[in-house]
């Protein structure tokens, strides 16, 4: 049925689909295309440079700022019975943990993400490396590890504050 409805509006109105091709042609090629090519003429190999730092120094910076502040600002004032610390460098590079949180003698560990790590952060999935130190830090320590979503330096997936609570109940119980 759609497709008929589609065949019969191009059929009954061709000149119109031609013509906006043809504006569109002509947008593109006299406009967008110079546009690009008069901004692309005058790149500098200081603009690449000025691209790069800006990528890897300031973001990374940002993010370090934005991952303090979803724990700081967020995860210590809903749990303030726990102590949040930042993992050991060995634990955050190798075991994608960035802060490990006690609960007692045992902990679970929090890995932050910006919201960016996935357009839909519903869909985000670990990649099998990332379960496989998940796992190993459960076995040693006893907690989960939860990923938390940085959006604008709060949490962005608000559910996990209640996983959070119920893996301290959780852990409470067991201690």
């Amino acid at each position: 049925m759609e497709k008929q409805v589609i065949a019969l509006f191009v059929k009954n109105n061709s000149e119109i689909i031609h013509e906006l091709g043809k504006r569109l042609h002509e947008k593109i090629t006299e406009v967008v295309i110079p546009e690009w090519q008069a901004a692309f003429s005058q790149l500098t190999v200081q603009d690449c440079i000025d691209y790069i730092y800006n990528l890897t120094i300031n973001r990374t910076f940002d993010g370090f700022l934005r991952e303090k502040s979803v724990v700081n600002d967020g995860l210590a004032k809903h749990f303030p019975q726990i102590i949040f610390e930042e993992s050991d460098p060995e634990l955050d590079h190798a075991g994608d943990i960035d802060y490990v949180a006690k609960v007692g003698d045992m902990a679970f560990g929090i890995q932050i993400k910006p919201v960016t790590a996935k357009a839909n952060f519903g869909n985000y999935s670990p990649t099998e490396r990332m379960k496989a130190s998940f796992k190993d830090f459960e076995k040693k320590y006893g907690g989960k590890v939860f990923l938390v979503f940085s959006l604008d330096g709060e949490i962005g997936n608000k559910e996990v504050i209640e996983q959070i609570r119920q893996e301290i109940e959780r852990i409470n119980k067991n201690a």
